[in-house]
């Protein structure tokens, strides 16, 4: 796991929050002081904070379960694309489907619609529409792939959710919680910690910081993933030694059965 240093994360300015008068009295175990109006995070309590996190994930991860990304803020938007994207993990960077968790079973028939628009594409059926229809079914897979594009793979619902500015994000929260799916977030001094499971103080703002926390907690949930693909190659070797003794006692038959007939 990815080592949490902090000067690392005064560099990327995960020490600055909101103005004081924006402040949720519920994140002062969090806040280290007041500097010309804007409360600054205690960045130690932001790295114990992460690891903890971390671990947490980096567990879900192993279980097999996916972890889905949130945030449609603009500057976390590409940050959070790519380094989900980096470890096959699903995410959700424009506005959130009403629903997604909830009603996950018609999020699923959208993203059907989407593949038999493929299909479609392939055996040429696409080709024997009219020109009218063929610009319909483009805008269509065009919306589809906007909305739904990130979580097409995503079978069953997610085991976590992994939010930047619970706030802005604050329907897919309220259907998490529904749910009991646990949250990990992003949490800025505006914010209520209440509202999630797993919180790591820090500026929800800036591209900087998001990338830095981004980045230690995506390497965190790679380290699940190798854990879980180490486990199974380890599992596949032990189930086929399993089967060459097993075969070993048939083979000696077939000689012993063999050397007899020979006599």
């Amino acid at each position: 796991m990815e080592k949490v240093e902090v000067k690392e994360l005064l560099e990327a300015g995960v020490h600055f929050g909101h103005l004081t008068r924006k402040w949720n009295p519920n994140m002062a175990p969090y806040i280290y002081m007041e500097r010309n109006g804007i409360h600054i995070i205690n960045l130690y309590k932001t790295a114990a904070k992460i690891e903890e996190t971390s671990e947490a994930l980096a567990k879900i991860a192993a279980s097999g379960k996916k972890i889905l990304f949130v945030a449609t803020k603009k500057q976390a938007k590409d940050i959070v694309a790519e380094k989900a994207g980096a470890v096959n993990q699903p995410y959700i960077t424009e506005r959130w489907p009403g629903g997604m968790l909830t009603n996950f079973v018609t999020i699923r028939k959208a993203v059907k619609k989407m593949a038999a628009i493929d299909r479609m594409k392939k055996d040429g059926t696409f080709n024997s529409l009219s020109k009218k229809e063929r610009l319909q079914v483009n805008r269509l897979r065009a919306k589809l792939e906007k909305n739904l594009g990130s979580i097409s793979d995503m079978t069953r619902l997610p085991g976590a959710l992994f939010v930047v500015d619970i706030m802005r994000e604050h329907i897919a929260i309220k259907e998490a919680q529904k749910l009991n799916i646990p949250i990990f977030a992003m949490v800025d001094t505006n914010s209520d910690p209440r509202e999630v499971d797993y919180l790591i103080p820090a500026n929800d703002d800036a591209s900087k910081s998001i990338d830095k926390i981004l980045s230690i907690v995506t390497s965190a949930v790679a380290d699940g993933l190798n854990e879980r693909k180490a486990e199974r190659a380890d599992k596949d070797a032990k189930s086929q030694k399993g089967d060459a003794k097993k075969a070993q006692p048939a083979k000696k038959a077939e000689k012993a059965v063999a050397s007899e007939e020979e006599e």
